[in-house]
C-alpha cells in the first residue's frame, strides 16, 4: 500500500511516534518544535524537514499529523490541522476547556478527517486480553470497575520534565490526566461516561517541602457509565506507590490486570462447565507480538500508530474517536469542578448531540495560566499557591542543568 505521509509536532515525546511510524506503514516526512537545538538534532537523525512555525509545518506535503506537544495545548493544534485537510492523532488530553471540546468535535464533523486520541494504555497486553474476555460474555455485564494510574517521582526527576514555573505539569489538576485510568475501562467494556463526582487529595510534601508544583497530587473520580455501572478512577502522583491497575466486575465474574498479568475469578455458583474458579496468566498478543514487544508503554505505542494508520486507510473513525476523547476531557474538566464543589454530581454532555454542545460553546472555564482571568478556578483545594523563593531557586538550578533558560 502507498505509505501515509505523516508529520510530528513535539521532538520529546514525539520521538516514540517517529520511531514507530514505519511499522504501521507510515512515512515520517516532517517534524515541528520550538526547541531549536533538539529539533535540528532529531531532524538530522530522521533526515526529514524541520519547522519551528506550526502554520508552515501544516503546508508540508503530508497526509496526517501526530500531536505530541504540551498536554493542555492539543485542541487548537488539532483544529488547525483538521481545517488544513489533515488527519490527526493527538496525545491526551484532547482539550482543556469545554469550549475547545465543542470546537474539536465540530472540526472533525466539518472536515470528515480522521481524529484519534493517542491514548496508549487501552492497548497494553492485559487490557486487550480483558477486552477479549469481556466480549465473550464470560464475566457478564460490567456493574463496577476500577482504574488506577499513579505515578509518583523523586522531585529532581519531576523538575527535569517540568521546566518552567508555568509548565503544565506544575499546574495540572489531578483530574485532568484521567485517560490512562479511564480509557482502558471504556475500551474493555464499550461504555461511555454520563456523569462525574470527584474529590481531590492533598499531600504534605514529604520528599520535597519546597516545590514549584502548585496543583494537588491526586483524586478519586466516580463515573456513572451509560449502562448504569460505576467506575472508580484513582491516581495521579501520590507518594504511596507506582501502580497501573484495572479491575472489571461483571454480574458473572471479575477480571483484572496488573503489570500484564490477567486474573479471572468466578464465584462457584456462577461458574460455567469447565471454567475454573480462578486463573492467573500472562496472555499473548493477538498479533504483531514482535513489534509490540519493542514499543514503549507496554506495547501501546505500537498500537496507537497501527490503529491510526488503519483508520486513515479504511476511512472509518477509530475506537478512540473525537467523541470518546472529548467525553474523557469533559470528565477531566467537570471532575475538577466537582472537586471544588465537594464532590457534587455533574452531567457529562453527549457531544454527538448539537443541542448539548450549544451550552458549552463559550465555556472557557480553566485553571491553566494561559486562561487566567477573573472567575477562573485554582489548581488546588488550598487555593492559589505561590511557591517559595527557595523552591524556585532550586527548580531553576535543575532546569539549567537540563538546558532550560526560561523562568
Amino acid at each position: 500500500m502507498k505509505k501515509i505521509k505523516v508529520g510530528v509536532i513535539g521532538v520529546g515525546r514525539g520521538q516514540s511516534f517517529m520511531k514507530g511510524a514505519a511499522h504501521a506503514g507510515m512515512e515520517l516526512v516532517a517534524i515541528c518544535d520550538k526547541w531549536v537545538e533538539q529539533l535540528k538534532k532529531v531532524g538530522k537523525t530522521y533526515k526529514v524537514a524541520t519547522y519551528t512555525d506550526y502554520d508552515k509545518f501544516l503546508t508540508h506535503d503530508m497526509d496526517a499529523v501526530v500531536l505530541a506537544n504540551y498536554c493542555h495545548d492539543h485542541a487548537p493544534f488539532a483544529v488547525k490541522a483538521l481545517n488544513a485537510g489533515l488527519h490527526v492523532m493527538s496525545e491526551c488530553i484532547a482539550a482543556r476547556t469545554m469550549k475547545q471540546c465543542v470546537e474539536l468535535v465540530e472540526a472533525v464533523e466539518k472536515t470528515g478527517r480522521i481524529y484519534m486520541l493517542a491514548e496508549n494504555y487501552p492497548y497494553m497486553l492485559g487490557c486487550q486480553e480483558i477486552r477479549r474476555i469481556y466480549r465473550t460474555g464470560e464475566i457478564g455485564e460490567v456493574r463496577y470497575a476500577e482504574g488506577e494510574y499513579n505515578h509518583p517521582g523523586e522531585e529532581n526527576w519531576r523538575l527535569s520534565i517540568s521546566p518552567g514555573l508555568k509548565h503544565w505539569r506544575n499546574w495540572l489538576p489531578p483530574t485532568y490526566y484521567v485517560t490512562h485510568a479511564l480509557a482502558p475501562l471504556m475500551y474493555m467494556t464499550d461504555t461511555m461516561p454520563v456523569s462525574v463526582n470527584a474529590l481531590s487529595i492533598t499531600e504534605d510534601r514529604t520528599q520535597s517541602p519546597n516545590t514549584v508544583k502548585i496543583s494537588d497530587v491526586g483524586s478519586v473520580i466516580l463515573c456513572r457509565m451509560d449502562n448504569g455501572s460505576v467506575f472508580r478512577i484513582w491516581g495521579l502522583m501520590m507518594s504511596s506507590i507506582h501502580r497501573v491497575r484495572y479491575e472489571v466486575h461483571g454480574d458473572m465474574g471479575m477480571a483484572s490486570t496488573v503489570h500484564g498479568e490477567v486474573t479471572v475469578h468466578h464465584e462457584p455458583w456462577l461458574r460455567k462447565n469447565g471454567v475454573p474458579t480462578d486463573r492467573t496468566y500472562r496472555p499473548d498478543w493477538p498479533e504483531f507480538a514482535d513489534l509490540a514487544n519493542k514499543a514503549g508503554h507496554g506495547g501501546g505505542d505500537f498500537w496507537t500508530n497501527f490503529y491510526f494508520a488503519n483508520a486513515i486507510r479504511s476511512r472509518h473513525q477509530p475506537y478512540l474517536d473525537v467523541y470518546k476523547a472529548t467525553a474523557m476531557a469533559a470528565v477531566s474538566i467537570l471532575g475538577w469542578k466537582s472537586c471544588l464543589n465537594n464532590g457534587t454530581n455533574i452531567t457529562i454532555p453527549d457531544f454527538k448531540k448539537k443541542q448539548e454542545r450549544e451550552r458549552f460553546r463559550n465555556d472557557d472555564w480553566s485553571p491553566f495560566p494561559e486562561d487566567a482571568k477573573e472567575g477562573q478556578p485554582p489548581v488546588s483545594l488550598k487555593g492559589n499557591i505561590n511557591p517559595s523563593p527557595k523552591a524556585i531557586a532550586h527548580a531553576r538550578k535543575i532546569w539549567r542543568l537540563h538546558g532550560y533558560k526560561g523562568i
